[in-house]
């Protein structure tokens, strides 16, 4: 039984690195396109806007000379790398995986084309949206909260390291206390770090849900295509 017909799963390139600061961790890539391989099996149709903090993080990174538009760019092809590595290593799995790129990169990918991509979602097919939403400024939360808007998914799956919202920083804050379910206004009220405002705004605007969960607790996707209460559920 599904929950959903289409959701956009939102994975951080951190996640991808698992307990390294850099790189990849193969295990963890492996162990993700295993579980995409059983979410799929409810007949959801999934797509996956992924990010590349685990290459390089333009908000972060100091070169000098470097100006903010350059950094962004290199942040996307960052994304680009990470979706070949994930396509790869769902192809062994034997799901056919598309990657859909914002900026061109033919060799590696196709460019995004919405109705290409509702098409290939339809077919069954799991598409892996690269290159961010193709402008500087914009981060891969937006991405998401955009791809969701434009193929009409009902949920954004917010992959974290975390099983869900909390009132503080659980891992520095003992006493910090879960949310089961929040509203937009709430979460923005709050300042609850979870998505920018931009994605936030999108989200509530086109009345998509938004649940956050802790990637690295196995079975959480499938659970949440299923129906069951896992992480924190974000909506109107």
């Amino acid at each position: 039984m599904k929950k959903y017909k289409r959701v956009i799963l939102k994975l951080s390139g951190e996640v991808l690195a698992g307990e390294k600061k850099f790189g990849f961790d193969p295990e963890v890539i492996e162990r993700i396109a295993k579980e995409l391989k059983i979410a799929k099996s409810t007949g959801t149709e999934i797509g996956i806007v992924i990010g590349g903090g685990n290459i390089w993080r333009g908000s972060e990174e100091k070169i000098k000379g470097l100006n903010r538009v350059n950094a962004d760019y290199m942040g996307m092809l960052a994304t680009v790398l990470n979706a070949s590595i994930l396509q790869s290593s769902l192809e062994k799995q034997g799901i056919e995986t598309i990657v859909q790129s914002a900026i061109a990169v033919e060799k590696l990918c196709e460019p995004y084309r919405t109705h290409i991509a509702d098409k290939y979602l339809k077919e069954g097919k799991i598409v892996i949206f690269a290159g961010g939403t193709g402008n500087p400024y914009f981060t891969t939360d937006t991405t998401a909260a955009l791809r969701a808007a434009e193929l009409n998914a009902e949920c954004v799956l917010k992959a974290t390291k975390v099983d869900g919202v909390y009132t503080d920083d659980p891992i520095k804050n003992p006493k910090a206390k879960k949310f089961t379910t929040l509203s937009f206004i709430d979460a923005i009220k709050k300042r609850l770090r979870i998505m920018d405002i931009t994605a936030f705004s999108l989200c509530m605007e086109n009345k998509i849900e938004v649940v956050v969960f802790n990637i690295n607790t196995r079975g959480n996707i499938i659970k949440i295509l299923q129906g069951k209460n896992i992480g924190t559920k974000i909506k109107v």
